[in-house]
């Protein structure tokens, strides 16, 4: 029998047409413009349910997309550093080199020449250690608290 009341409306604001780009766009760990990226240690020690979901989305997508010509990636763990605060090797590794200028001050410029205002304020992506480890290695306990006299 149907009731002559109105269906109910959602309330909220209505569901997005982008659900994956709108939560990518905040910036979760993994993410940035371009790549969304799971370490596999973390992956493989999801719940197994998890897993399994995780698996059926991974297959439907490279199901849908194996036409495409996939590269290799090389991921690399990296952290954001103020230009000033690198040491020769980050500064070559970022492609900057370091020179004092005419009037004695440092100049830092990029491969191309262009000079870098600001270099304490300019922030560039070096690579770093890993701190996730990976699967089957325990990260290391934390060092115990200080005896409060």
């Amino acid at each position: 029998m149907f009731t002559p009341d109105p269906i109910p409306r959602p309330t909220g604001p209505p569901a997005s047409s982008t659900p994956l780009g709108d939560y990518l766009n905040q910036a979760p760990p993994g993410s940035s413009s371009g790549y969304a990226v799971l370490p596999r240690s973390l992956a493989e020690a999801m719940p197994l349910p998890w897993q399994h979901q995780m698996r059926n989305l991974l297959a439907e997508f490279h199901q849908a997309f194996g036409h495409v010509q996939w590269p290799v990636y090389r991921v690399v763990p990296s952290r954001y550093e103020r230009l000033a605060n690198l040491d020769d090797d980050q500064l070559a590794e970022v492609g900057c080199t370091v020179e004092v200028g005419d009037d004695g001050e440092l100049e830092y410029r990029m491969r191309d020449g262009r000079r870098i205002e600001n270099p304490e304020d300019h922030q560039v992506l070096v690579s770093c250690l890993d701190p996730i480890p990976p699967r089957g290695v325990q990260p290391p306990a934390a060092p115990p608290p200080p005896p409060a006299w």
